[in-house]
């Protein structure tokens, strides 16, 4: 089997991670975790952890956080309503989608932003369901017409009825998670068949530092109860709701993964996890989180050898951009970013799309950002070296001087081997570009 000449994106030794972790384990049974959910609070002081009902701490010993993690699966398989749009999360394997639950959009008709419409969003589903490297859809707006107490339902809706891809999603409520389970039990045909084809993940997220909500503690024990997928979110601030330097903050983010991790295998054993996080760095001159900062994709990178090194399948928020519009900041951003993600295998990349820290869907980015994708995927995979690409018997027979345009190898391998670009990419001379137009 021919492997790859290509190095991953590996920031940690295995002494870094092994020191990471077991700070990580030090937090949880020492520090604890707060969490305002009473039910989340019973199930850990059952399932043996140390609870201050009072402070509404859990103290999560060690023991319960390895047989979590010996029980969680190292797989997950999402299902397209078109089988075409499957996807297995494991290993190295990555899937695209857009970022998700951006408060506003940029206009690409007057050039601003505003508060998206139900119609923004189908619009963007239906961009998204035609592009070829974005491989699932995420309820990427919260909507402004319709009455915030259902935008999470409706947003999923949006997304049911107009794409036939997996899809990342999450409730804003309790009642919220139990009506979007029922749509897309619908949609799949019975409970039976949607834990046996999961369809959907379900996003949670932990408030950093050390901190589960109500509503988040109860979605990510509900989603284990039915057995769906959860991927949990940490969103650390470097420097503001996390340490300022990238290993501290790694022992808060591992431990806050940890403690849902817990909480979801105590709950139903065997349930799926994603291990996540939409890592930033906090700019003291702006008071910005910064989802673009290297540091924030260093850290993030770094999270997933840790979710590696523990075999789970991995996300990241990566690949958008802080810019407020279409410009340099915007490509360079976005183009480091998935192809770092790539290189490091993450295998649910969360960001096409999307600018100004997380905030603005974008539908020329989404387009521009499709075309990064597919050249992030030719770079992960990386130099074929076998007898057929060493071409030696081709290169005798051209000989000194010759050309390969005409020979059979060459139209054989052409588009195995380049990223074939769309029209957004331009290749032509100076002279050919200004002729047609130029810049107009």
């Amino acid at each position: 089997m021919p492997k790859s000449s290509l190095p991953k994106f590996q920031p940690l030794s295995k002494n870094d991670i092994e020191s990471i972790h077991l700070a990580s384990l030090r937090v949880l049974e020492e520090v604890g975790v707060k969490i305002y959910s009473e039910t989340a609070l019973k199930l850990l002081s059952d399932g043996g952890a140390e609870v201050d009902f009072d402070k509404k701490i859990a103290y999560i010993p060690q023991h319960l956080v390895k047989e979590a993690l010996t029980k969680t699966p190292s797989t997950i398989k999402l299902y397209g309503r078109n089988r075409k749009h499957d996807r297995v999360l494991e290993g190295d394997n990555v899937t695209f989608n857009p970022g998700s639950s951006a408060l506003y959009i940029l206009d690409y008709e007057t050039g601003e932003i505003r508060r998206p419409i139900s119609k923004d969003l189908e619009d963007l589903v239906r961009l998204a369901d035609a592009l070829d490297y974005i491989h699932a859809q995420s309820t990427a707006m919260v909507v402004s017409d319709v009455p915030q107490a259902i935008v999470d339902r409706y947003r999923l809706y949006l997304v049911l009825k107009n794409s036939t891809k997996p899809i990342i999603t999450g409730a804003f409520s309790i009642d919220g998670l139990y009506d979007m389970k029922r749509m897309l039990e619908i949609v799949a045909g019975g409970d039976k068949e949607l834990a046996k084809k999961p369809m959907a993940v379900f996003d949670v997220c932990p408030s950093s530092p050390l901190k589960w909500s109500e509503i988040d503690a109860q979605n990510l024990i509900d989603c284990a109860k039915f057995r769906l997928p959860v991927n949990i979110i940490p969103a650390i601030q470097l420097g503001a709701t996390g340490p300022a330097t990238i290993a501290g903050s790694l022992v808060q983010h591992n431990a806050e993964v940890l403690s849902g991790l817990v909480m979801v295998q105590l709950t139903n054993p065997g349930s799926p996890v994603i291990y996540g996080g939409s890592p930033t760095v906090f700019d003291q001159r702006c008071a910005t989180a910064c989802l673009g900062a290297v540091e924030a994709m260093l850290l993030g990178c770094s999270y997933i050898q840790i979710a590696k090194y523990y075999k789970l399948p991995t996300h990241m928020y990566i690949g958008l951009s802080d810019a407020k519009v279409i410009d340099a900041q915007c490509g360079f951003e976005s183009g480091v970013g998935l192809v770092l993600g790539a290189l490091a295998g993450i295998n649910v990349i969360s960001g096409p799309g999307m600018l100004d820290f997380e905030n603005c869907q974008s539908f020329e980015k989404l387009v521009i950002d499709n075309e990064l994708c597919g050249m992030a995927l030719r770079v992960a995979k990386g130099v074929k070296v076998e007898d057929e690409t060493i071409a030696f018997d081709l290169i005798k027979k051209v000989g000194p001087g010759g050309v390969y345009l005409a020979e059979r190898h060459t139209l054989e391998w052409i588009r195995k081997e380049q990223f074939i670009t769309s029209e957004i990419i331009d290749r032509r001379e100076w002279k050919a570009w200004k002729d047609s137009g130029g810049k107009d």
